[in-house]
């Protein structure tokens, strides 16, 4: 299965529309409590104000669109991740774990002024980690901020038994190995830990990634391959470095859609204020 994610017809499609359902029947018996450990919620932006800050804006991606996706998977569970357009507001996260039940849990958005009470009910919400996003968060890919920022969380979660989650590039990743190596907490590395597709296996940082899982001290999402690489729509130079990754500590990768597939990246005509279009993904085949 998590191979063949990295055979997906993505088609990215830029005409507005709803966040893509599955169009490939599931042809494999998935296991009882899969769980899709990489999904955003969007509410509507009268009711979930999008940060000011923000680098691009998304569509509405509600929770009963997530159930549906869900049900033609045939996941039972699933982590719902504060996207960066929210900043440091989870409203969005906590409201779409709450419709999905028992069967969700979320990762959250904080800093140094989130209380303690926030997190305590945050927790008892169903919050198990929280997410440095240096990618799409408007704080850059800095080494040494990523230290300082690693370091801080660590020190606020690791009483509660949470993991942190990256969303950061190999240079980073490096820079930060021997912090990753000592932390208290689990460690999530987002989308291949955003590995450059082209430069296969070899390209400068990969060694430390593959370090990591072979430590235990760190998992790997393998989800977003076409954040990894541009030859849509099979990324067939995605292939060699998921194998790489799931070779050196299978026990360390784990899935996710990435629905409801923003697009944050730059694009022609649209601001950070202005409606863009998702992708257009069908997770059927991508988990097929």
């Amino acid at each position: 299965m998590l191979l063949t994610a990295i055979a997906a017809s993505f088609g990215p499609r830029f005409a507005l529309a709803k966040a893509s359902q599955p169009q490939t029947p599931v042809s494999f018996d998935v296991p009882a409590g899969a769980c899709d450990c990489h999904t955003h919620i969007h509410g509507e932006m009268r009711e979930f104000p999008m940060s000011a800050s923000r680098i691009y804006t998304p569509e509405p991606a509600l929770p009963e669109e997530m159930a549906q996706l869900h049900k033609a998977l045939r996941m039972q569970r699933v982590v719902i991740v504060t996207p960066s357009i929210y900043g440091t507001d989870n409203s969005a996260t906590l409201w779409g774990m709450k419709a999905r039940g028992d069967d969700a849990r979320g990762v959250a958005v904080i800093d140094d002024k989130t209380p303690e009470s926030e997190l305590e009910a945050m927790g008892r919400a169903g919050i198990r980690g929280i997410r440095i996003n240096l990618a799409t968060g408007g704080s850059g890919n800095d080494p040494a901020a990523a230290r300082k920022r690693f370091q801080g969380a660590a020190e606020r979660v690791k009483a509660r038994g949470w993991h942190i989650q990256m969303y950061t590039t190999l240079d980073v990743i490096s820079a930060i190995k021997d912090l990753v190596l000592a932390s208290p907490v689990p460690v999530v590395f987002d989308h291949f830990g955003r590995a450059r597709a082209p430069l296969g296996v070899g390209q400068p940082g990969f060694s430390d990634l593959i370090e990591l899982l072979r430590s235990g001290k760190a998992y790997v999402k393998i989800s977003g391959a076409y954040r990894v690489s541009k030859q849509a729509p099979d990324f067939a130079d995605a292939a060699p470095l998921a194998r790489a990754l799931i070779g050196a500590n299978p026990e360390r990768i784990v899935w996710g859609t990435d629905w409801p597939h923003p697009n944050s990246e730059p694009l022609a005509g649209y601001g950070a204020m202005d409606v863009r279009p998702f992708f257009q993904i069908d997770d059927g085949r991508l988990l097929t």
